[in-house]
C-alpha cells in the first residue's frame, strides 16, 4: 500500500525497476553524500544554472535530501544519547 502511494507520488509504476532502484538509493545514501548533493543543488540555484523546466525537480530532490539528512542526524543523536546514558549507568553502578 505504501509503495503504491509513493510510486503514484513519483509518477512511477509500483512494480518498476526504476522505483525499486530509487528507494534502494534513498535507503543506502549516506549523510555525507546527501549533504554534498544538496550543496550542489543549492549552488546551482544560487548561480541561476537551473532551467525553469528542471527547477521543480531540483527543489523536490532538495526536499528529499533535507529529510534524509534530518533523519540521519536525529538517529545519530538518539544513538549517541543512548551510549551516554549507558555510560552514566555503568559509572553509577561502580
Amino acid at each position: 500500500m505504501l509503495l503504491s502511494f509513493l510510486a503514484e507520488k513519483k509518477g512511477l509504476n509500483p512494480c518498476s525497476k526504476k522505483l525499486n532502484t530509487y528507494f534502494y538509493l534513498m535507503k543506502e545514501q549516506n549523510y555525507a553524500a546527501a549533504f554534498e548533493e544538496l550543496q550542489q543543488i543549492v549552488g546551482e540555484m544560487e548561480m541561476g544554472n537551473i532551467s525553469i523546466d528542471d527547477l521543480a525537480i531540483k527543489v523536490k530532490r532538495a526536499a528529499e535530501l533535507i529529510h534524509l539528512c534530518k533523519s540521519k542526524l536525529k538517529a545519530t543523536e538518539l544513538d549517541v544519547q543512548k551510549i551516554l546514558d549507558e555510560l552514566d549507568e555503568t559509572a553509577d553502578n561502580n
